[in-house]
């Protein structure tokens, strides 16, 4: 029968190819513990870094994990390799942008018209 791991090595792979880790987590973490965790090491010389545990989205064997499931309950028998790393990829949700606020002095607005003869 196979053992139950207690640990897992994760390492984040960040959309540009760079990572975070490798760094060792319980089984029993949940996914938003992961992401927090993610914030706290954020490169600070890069970017439209995420700002809140809701912008960052952790995928995992093809699926995006949810912040309460725990990592025991998401690992995938044909990626978690017992002693070895797992390497999860994270996306960060750009905050979506108020429609009462004004688009920056720079930018303009996407306008298009249509006019019938």
């Amino acid at each position: 029968m196979a053992e139950v791991q207690d640990q897992f090595e994760i390492k984040f792979r960040l959309t540009d190819g760079s990572d975070i880790g490798p760094k060792s987590f319980p089984a029993a973490a949940s996914v938003a513990t992961l992401k927090e965790s993610i914030l706290s090491q954020w490169p600070k010389e890069k970017e439209n870094g995420p700002r809140t545990v809701k912008d960052v989205k952790i995928i995992s064997a093809g699926r995006i994990l949810e912040n309460s499931r725990t990592l025991g309950e998401c690992r995938s028998p044909l990626c978690d390799v017992p002693g070895g790393v797992t390497t999860m990829h994270v996306l960060v949700q750009a905050p979506p942008m108020d429609k009462g606020k004004k688009l920056s002095k720079g930018r303009k607005q996407n306008k298009c018209g249509c006019f019938i003869l």
